[in-house]
């Protein structure tokens, strides 16, 4: 029986992959996914756990749903991702018109269970075990047609930072095998995407050891025992080589697992996207350690100021955590000194709040809340400062720019990203479209955004 299915997807980019992903396994299996929950035979709900409010978002909307349940009781109402990897038994407890809880490892028996339910075989369904093994490797996940793709290379999270539950819902690293993740971003390229971001929970300590190159890999060569089997730089090359991408991106990457290798491929390829999205977490040596970050406030530095050595042009965003239990007034001025020391492009900054499951959820949430919400004010206050200062730096230069979409502000306009991660946006013109790669000079700045005016498509200027 071929089903109508409607998917909301919550949380991060790896989130968004894995929708694409049980999409493919849905529509193989004779399914339509569509973009409205109108008419509907399956909701499905993808989640994410790293943060307390997306939970209670989630849970909200699905309590919200029991109307459709009452109104349709052969709604079939699914919570898929991390969200039910963590609180499986708060879901159908509380919600008990929900009849299909999935973790992130069980989505290829997705279509099978949907069956099940839909002749009345299960009444509910709850699998959540993790998978030490799977990565979905041969499976090509449906997408929309767009400029850029999100390529998942790895599953999981070997770090066992104390403020983060991803080890305990999507389980130990496994990596793909580079022959596969080649093979989609070839299809991907094929079907006109220009640009991929290859994704994972610590995307940076990817490795294939079954690959072995028979020479090196463009500006991936490294050095005698440097390297046993692919590693993240030999990856990166080797995507950087398929025709028809223009740009590689990725994320996120662990500060501890950079490799000089790593960074050379940055420098020397020019598919590779110069920008990294590189969390800090927090300043202050000690409350790294706690957080079990394994590197400290100088060695972040460090790799900053080697990156900018050899990419000086390069972009960087992080996240930051303040009020960790026991963080000082003083400690957190070691945080905002990094930050003034770095300058980021960007950043994500959160209070700290306790997640069920994480290690520092058992300890004493000691920083009152009005001083959390103090020091996340003067955190944002000084990255506003920074990023403003950053941008006007931009007025009167050129940049190449993809453009992604139209303006969210006018259809007059479009929007794209330069290679270091700055949106710019420029003049809608008949001679370039969605997915040209254009020349821009910056001629103003507003706040966070940068205006330009077009004056080379494709690297060859306008007549």
């Amino acid at each position: 029986m071929a089903l109508k299915v409607y998917i909301e997807t919550y949380g991060c980019q790896m989130n968004v992959s894995d929708s694409e992903l049980v999409a493919r396994l849905l529509e193989d299996d004779a399914h339509r996914v569509q973009e409205s929950i109108e008419g509907a035979d399956v909701v499905l709900v993808n989640t994410c756990a790293v943060r307390e409010g997306a939970e209670q978002r989630v849970l909200g909307q699905l309590a919200s749903w029991k109307r459709l349940k009452t109104e349709r009781p052969e709604l079939i109402l699914g919570v898929l991702g991390c969200m039910s990897a963590h609180l499986s038994s708060k879901i159908t407890e509380s919600l008990p018109h929900v009849d299909l809880v999935m973790g992130p490892d069980q989505y290829r028996k997705l279509p099978g269970v949907i069956r099940d339910l839909v002749v009345g075989r299960e009444a509910q369904v709850i699998l959540t075990r993790r998978d030490k093994t799977e990565n979905y490797d041969e499976i090509y996940p449906s997408r929309k047609a767009g400029v850029n793709a999100w390529v998942t290379v790895m599953r999981g999270c070997d770090n066992m930072c104390t403020f983060c539950i991803v080890p305990f819902t999507r389980g130990r690293e496994r990596s793909r095998s580079v022959a596969s993740v080649l093979e989609e971003c070839r299809r991907l390229a094929a079907e006109g995407f220009r640009e991929v971001t290859l994704l994972g929970q610590n995307v940076n300590s990817y490795r294939d050891p079954s690959w072995w190159p028979i020479a090196p890999v463009g500006g991936a060569a490294v050095a005698a025992g440097e390297s046993d089997g692919a590693r993240f730089a030999e990856l990166l090359a080797a995507v950087g080589e398929v025709p028809g991408l223009e740009r590689v991106r990725f994320t996120s990457p662990h500060p501890k697992d950079f490799s000089p290798a790593m960074i050379r491929e940055m420098a020397t390829n020019p598919k590779i996207c110069k920008h990294m999205h590189l969390p800090m977490q927090a300043g202050n040596d000690r409350v790294l350690a706690l957080m079990r970050r394994d590197y400290t406030g100088a060695e972040f530095l460090d790799l900053v100021d080697e990156a900018r050595a050899q990419l000086p042009e390069i972009g960087f965003s992080t996240d930051i955590i303040v009020g960790f239990p026991t963080e000082t007034a003083a400690e957190f001025e070691d945080t905002l000194r990094l930050v003034e020391r770095v300058r980021f492009d960007s950043a994500f900054t959160f209070e700290y709040s306790p997640r069920e499951g994480a290690p520092s959820a058992s300890w004493t949430d000691d920083v009152p809340a009005a001083e959390k919400n103090r020091r996340l004010r003067l955190l944002v206050d000084l990255q506003h400062r920074i990023t403003e200062e950053k941008a006007a730096a931009c007025r009167g230069r050129s940049y190449e720019v993809l453009i992604e979409s139209p303006s969210k502000k006018s259809d007059l306009e479009l929007m794209g990203r330069t290679t270091c991660n700055r949106v710019v946006v420029v003049p809608a013109d008949p001679r370039w479209r969605i997915g040209s790669l254009v020349t821009a000079r910056v001629d103003e700045v507003s706040s966070f955004t940068l205006r330009g005016v077009v004056t080379q498509l494709e690297g060859r200027p306008l007549a």
